[in-house]
Formats: C-alpha cells, structure tokens, sequence
C-alpha cells in the first residue's frame, strides 16, 4: 500500500508561504536584471527556485504516512498440489508440472520461501484428497488420486480459525475436482494460484463426463451415455466398451471414427444385465489401432459403472371381478420376469343368497350365529359372501379376508390392478385406502377396461376415481367395435410402451394387430394425465391408456378391453403381449418406496451424501431409530467402514451421513435399521462407483480461468511463478489481519538536502559556463 504524504509543521505553513513568495520575488528581480538570453535566465531561476522550495519545505515538516503488515504477526499458508495430474508434462525442458513446481519449493527457486519468512508466520501444506502439514515439501510424490482443492482450502481456513491468516499462496495446475462454478467462496482469505503446466493439450484419450438409466424398456433396461475427450486422435478410431467387473465378459462394444479436434464425440451403450441387484460395469475407451503413439495418460481412459436392478420382489395384487383370459396372459408374463410377483384375488361367485332364515326384523345376518363373539356386521357371517380364489400368496394369511381392509395389509404390495370389477365390491374405507396407497405409500395402480370398470363400474364420484387420470362424469357412449390401436406423440418417447427399437417397425407391428372390440369411453382426460396410446375407427379417436402422477405415486387407465384376444393364434403376438405387460408392470412399481431407503446423491466425483429414511407398516416416519450404514470396496479384503447416521434436523423419518473415497472403484453400501427398542426395522443396499483418476484428468490442460476465479473472488491474483520473488517483496504492503502504522519523515532525510544541493550547483554551473559567475 502507497503511503500518504502529510505536513506535521502545519504552524510554520504562513511563514512557509511568505518566505517562498520573497525568495520568487528575489530571483525573478536579479534574473530580469540580466542581459543573457531569456532562455538560460528561465532555466537558472528555476533551479535556484527548486532548491530553495526544497529548503523551504522543511519547516512544514513533510513525512510519510501508511500501514503494512505487522512483522511475522500474519500467517501465510503455501499449499502445494500433490495430485497426479502434476505428473502430466507441462514442465522446462519436458520436465513435468510437479517437477517444475519442485524447483520454486526445494530447488533453485525457492528463495522467495526465504523472503517470505521474514515478514510473515509460514505454514506449508500439501493437498491432494486431503489436507496435510508438510515441512519442507520433501514429501511431494505426486500420487494423490483427486485434487480436492476446495475442501483443502476451507479446511485450512478451519485450522486457522482465530489466527491472523493473511492470504494462502496455492501451487498448482488448476485442475480441482470439487470447485464448481456457483463455488460459495466467502470465509475465505485472498488466494494466491501460481500456475504450472503449458497449454497445449497433449495427445490424449479419455472418458469425460457420462450417465447411467434404467428404464422399464426390456430390450435394454440400461443405457450409459459418455463423452470422449480426446486431443491428437482427429480421423483415427477407437473402441469403447462397458465389460462386467466379476466376470469380466463384454456387455456392450463400439468402434467409431475420432472427428476433427474440437467436435464433441458420444458413445452410447445399450445392454441387459444378467442378474438382478447391483453389478459393477467398467467402461473402457481405448485407440483401435495397437501400433497408435502414447497417450499423456492412461489413467482417464476408463471408468467405473454401478448398476442397481434391484433386489427382492416387486408384488402386484391383481384383483378381479371374475375369472377372464387376461389374467392367464397377466400372469404369464410377469412370471418370466424376477423382479415382480403377481398376487391374485378372484372372486368366482358374487354375493348371492344360499338359504333363507327366518330371524328377527331387518336383520341381515345368520341367526344361527347369534350369541357368539362379536356381533359388528364385519365379524358375523353373512348370508350374501362372494367367493374368492387367492393365487400366488405368501402363505394361507395372506388376503384371507378378501381385499386388504388396513393400510398394514395393502402398503406391503408396490401396485394393484383392478379388472372387470365394480366399484361395489369395495367398501367405502377401502377406495379411500387405495386413495392413500398411491397418493401416501407411492404405490401404483390400474384399471384394465372391462365391462364393469370405469363408468360401466360405477366408479364415478368415488375416492378410485380421483386416483384415475380420466373423468368419468358423462353418460356411456355407445360400443364402438373394430378399432385399432395407435401410439400417440408422448408414447412414442416413453420406451416402456414401445416394443420395438425403431419407429417403423414399431408402427408395422401396430398395423398387424386385430381390432379391439372392447372400450370404455371417458368424458375427457385430466389436467397434467399423459395419453400414450389411442384407439380409432378411421374417423375419430379415443383414448386407451392413460397415465398421471397422484401424490407420491403414479395411476394409468388401459381403457380397451381383452387384449388377450390380439394374441391368439400367433406366437410372435404372444411374446408381444407378454412383453408389453411386463413392460407396463415394471413402470408401475419402477419408483414405489421401500418403507426403508436408501439414497445416495454425489456431493463431488469423491464424496456422497447417505440418506436413509425409515417408515413403519403404515408407511409413517419412525423417529429415534439407530442406523448404521456400512459401506464397502468391491475386491477389497479390508473390513467395511462403519458410520452411524444422524437424524435429520429437517425432516422426520430421514438420517443421514457422508462418505469420502480414497480409491477408484465399487462400493456396496448396506444400511441396517434398530429400532429405539432394539428390534430389527430391516435393512436397505445400494452402490456408488468413484472415479478419482476421471475427475482428476477430465481435462489435461490446466485450467486458469477456475484459478482466475478463485483470486478474484478471495481479493487475490494469480502470480506467475517466475515473479514470485517480486511478488513476495509486495506482499507486506498489502492489507492484512494485523497491521502497524509507519512514519518516514522526509525533513530529516539526506535526499532533500542532497536535491536542493544540486538545484544549487546546476545553477552556479550554468552561470559559470555563460561566464556570469
């Protein structure tokens, strides 16, 4: 900081002002005086005048005033990066990065640590995953596999806490893995980056940013998306492939043509599992020819994939009002798929009247049960029971009393359909429960179209049908037969209505179906309900499956009816129709809650956040559990890390923790649930993959326009490392936690006295070399 120059002899100012108004006087009389030329007059008054100002000046008392930073009262933080990528070549003479930041550290250059030390506390640091004390930097290696700046940097200001940290001198190529652009970077002291590394980007091959889905289309229930980053490679080919980590077999391969530099390039991976539950896939991009030159690293050339189909059954209560062909097909097909189980209850037999006792007035139950136990109309035997045929149960409990009449009962199934049924066979408590199914558990549910669903049901103004994402207010139109079926503009983006991969096959395979004969007709469709698929009769058009959100769930109508007869008589129709329902089943439970989940959100390529939340049968929150999440490294003998979860403070029911990898790799994550008392609430499981080295090297170059952020947001700048001697004879000056003022009075210094001298002696020596003296 530049000083202030001030006047201590303000007193004398008068005097000051009055003397030098006679000195002018004085000279200018003797110089008009003279006969030489005007020029050399001018030139020997001024001086002379110079020189008595100067003089003169003194008796006002002139000094300097400013601060600077207390001596050694300020710390400053040096912190090298330790991470891989300073291996990568960037250096002199092809030294690599790391090697040229050695030399301003330990080497030849490292006089301005020297300087430094004289005028500020010095702590040094290496960072790379972690944070560590380094005393002289001799244990620089370069083999930190992340370059968690940003949590270097926040740590450091942590450990600092209540010190006078002045600024933090960072060494590095910029490259940081947990720096975001929106990065909060309050609380921080200025920051200093020092940049090491050329900007030309080697040649290079790597795996850049990517994605993982699941979805309910069965040919290809995944799909990986990655970007090539790729510098040096223009017109040449490479192969990238997703390959199985426990088996090591090929799941899916590519092979395409580099274009020029700067074009993005994508590769996309369709492919099948082939098991449930959680499975680690890596992906690897490599040059297809092996005679191809070096690469500047292999390190970023693959990554690795968590895939999580899911483990355990999704179970389907399929409830009907009478025994149907769509049942067999139904059941069939989600027979062939693991991961959903249908549960059926059909009633053969409606409430009919077996024999007539004569009892007392207007009662409705058998008298000769009269007198025994509980006499409530749900407890006593009727006259009028259907009967029901359970299929596929757990055990002779299960369903036993007909339609779940609890929300104990009902929320351990993921969906229910509902065919050919009417609204009556439900109870009024039993529609709101369904209500609560979707809108509170999550769960899904449909209709099929029969001749006693939707209106012809008599669901119209019931708690079901605000489930529906149709109305059901108008009057039944009359039956429209022959119609074909056809995908909308929304279904055709939906994978799990499609069964075909290309639009032309599927509309030929649309085209060859037989006429659906059966449709229950809707006055309209609901606000936010999606139509993915019509049906016309040349002339006009009709919805037939309709799809909404409700709540935390979701519900769709399949308006046609028997859709087991377009099956018949073919087998490739068959094998449609059994796809297409297990297709149609997977989308229903595809996002039903567990009562305990698990949910992994990444906070950066090293580090996730663990959320666990914790409901009861009813699918209530559960307080003052105790959760223990264990979280383990695929192929690692070592003993899982053990973390304990902390209730949330904002939200009941939800516990969370973190967890920082320090490895590349699949991790299985297992989180076990205590209640208060000390029983089992169940477990939950899921994976995550890390990928430091792809964090670490998604770009090569290293990047200042992050560090030219990082400075300008601290108040800091970005130092070129040859000029850190020069910035370091600076830094006092700049402004810090602990200053001092400091005075240099410029009266008492020689220089004045020594500039009024000369002004003098020019004078007299021009005087002289005119002869005048």
């Amino acid at each position: 900081m530049i000083g202030t120059l001030i006047l201590l002899g303000k007193d004398w100012l008068v005097a000051t002002v009055a003397l030098a108004a006679g000195a002018f006087a004085f000279v200018a009389w003797s110089y008009l005086r003279s006969s030489a030329p005007t020029g050399f007059r001018v030139t020997c008054a001024a001086l002379k005048l110079l020189g008595l100002l100067a003089l003169l000046a003194c008796l006002l008392e002139p000094a300097w005033v400013g601060q600077r930073a207390k001596p050694r009262a300020n710390l400053i933080a040096v912190v090298a990066d330790n991470s891989r990528s300073m291996t990568l070549p960037g250096g002199d003479d092809g030294a690599s990065r790391g090697e040229a930041m050695r030399g301003y550290l330990t080497g030849e250059r490292r006089g301005w640590r020297t300087r430094l030390a004289e005028d500020f506390e010095v702590r040094n640091y290496v960072a790379a995953q972690r944070l560590e004390a380094s005393r002289d930097f001799a244990d620089l290696d370069f083999s930190g596999r992340a370059s968690a700046l940003g949590e270097a940097l926040r740590e450091l200001v942590e450990r600092a806490r209540g010190q006078s940290l002045a600024g933090i001198v960072l060494l590095t190529d910029g490259i940081a893995a947990d720096l975001p652009p929106d990065v909060d970077l309050s609380g921080l002291p200025p920051v200093f980056p020092v940049i090491f590394g050329s900007d030309e980007a080697p040649r290079d091959l790597g795996v850049g940013s990517f994605s993982v889905a699941q979805t309910a289309f069965e040919d290809a229930p995944v799909t990986v998306q990655a970007d090539v980053n790729a510098s040096g490679f223009s017109g040449e080919k490479i192969v990238g492939k997703v390959v199985a980590l426990d088996d090591g077999k090929v799941a899916s391969e590519q092979t395409l043509t580099m274009p020029k530099e700067g074009d993005r390039t994508t590769l996309r991976f369709q492919f099948r599992p082939e098991k449930s539950g959680l499975s680690f896939y890596k992906l690897e991009v490599d040059p297809g020819s092996k005679d191809a030159p070096p690469e500047a690293t292999l390190l970023n050339n693959g990554i690795t994939l968590a895939v999580d189909r899911g483990a355990g059954d999704r179970r389907i209560l399929y409830v009907s009002g009478r025994p149907n062909w769509e049942y067999k097909f139904l059941h069939r097909a989600i027979e062939a798929d693991e991961q959903t189980r249908l549960v059926g209850l059909i009633r053969i037999a409606k409430r009919e009247p077996k024999f007539t006792f004569r009892g007392r007035t207007g009662e409705s139950s058998n008298p000769l049960f009269r007198g025994f136990g509980s006499q409530s109309k749900e407890e006593v035997e009727q006259y009028d029971q259907p009967v029901l045929v359970r299929l596929g149960t757990e055990d002779e409990v299960e369903l036993r009393g007909g339609f779940p009449k609890t929300a104990e009962e009902l929320f351990k199934y993921h969906a229910v359909v509902v065919d050919d049924l009417e609204a009556g066979f439900f109870t009024p408590d039993q529609m709101a429960l369904v209500q609560r199914f979707v809108s509170e558990r999550g769960g899904g549910v449909l209709m099929l179209g029969g001749t006693e669903s939707f209106r012809e049901g008599g669901y119209q103004r019931t708690a079901i049908n605000e489930v529906l994402p149709v109305y059901l207010d108008a009057p039944a139109l009359p039956t429209t037969a022959g119609l074909r079926l056809a995908l909308t503009r929304e279904g055709w983006v939906q994978p799990w209505v499609r069964l075909r991969t290309t639009e032309a096959d599927e509309t030929k395979r649309l085209g060859a179906l037989p006429a659906i004969d059966v449709l229950n007709r809707t006055s309209g469709v609901k606000p936010g309900a999606m139509v993915v698929a019509n049906v016309t009769d040349g002339r006009r058009e009709w919805p037939a499956l309709v799809t909404q959100r409700f709540g935390r769930g979701r519900a769709a109508a399949m308006l046609v009816g028997d859709l087991w007869e377009t099956a018949l008589g073919d087998d490739a129709r068959s094998a449609d129709l059994a796809k297409a329902w297990r297709q149609l089943a997977r989308w229903l439970v595809a996002d039903v809650p567990e009562p305990i989940e698990l949910r992994i959100e990444p906070v950066n390529d090293a580090e996730v956040k663990i959320q666990v939340r914790v409901r009861d049968a009813k699918f209530q929150p559960i307080d003052n559990a105790s959760v223990r999440v264990n979280v383990q490294a695929t192929g690692s003998i070592n003993a899982p890390a053990s973390l304990m979860a902390e209730a949330s403070a904002s939200e009941a029911g939800v516990y969370e923790t973190s967890f920082t990898a320090r490895e590349n790799g699949g991790f299985r994550i297992e989180a076990t649930v205590v209640s208060e008392a000390g029983a089992s609430l169940g477990e939950a499981h899921a994976g995550w993959a890390a990928n430091l080295d792809n964090a670490e090297f998604r770009t090569l170059r290293p990047n200042r326009e992050l560090m030219q952020r990082l400075a300008r947001g601290t108040g800091g700048q970005v130092i070129a490392a040859e000029k850190l001697e020069e910035f370091v004879k600076s830094l006092p000056t700049r402004k810090a936690p602990s200053m001092e003022a400091w005075t240099r009075p410029l009266w008492q210094t020689p220089e004045i006295f020594l500039f009024a001298l000369a002004c003098f002696a020019g004078e007299w020596g021009l005087r002289r070399w005119r002869g005048l003296a």
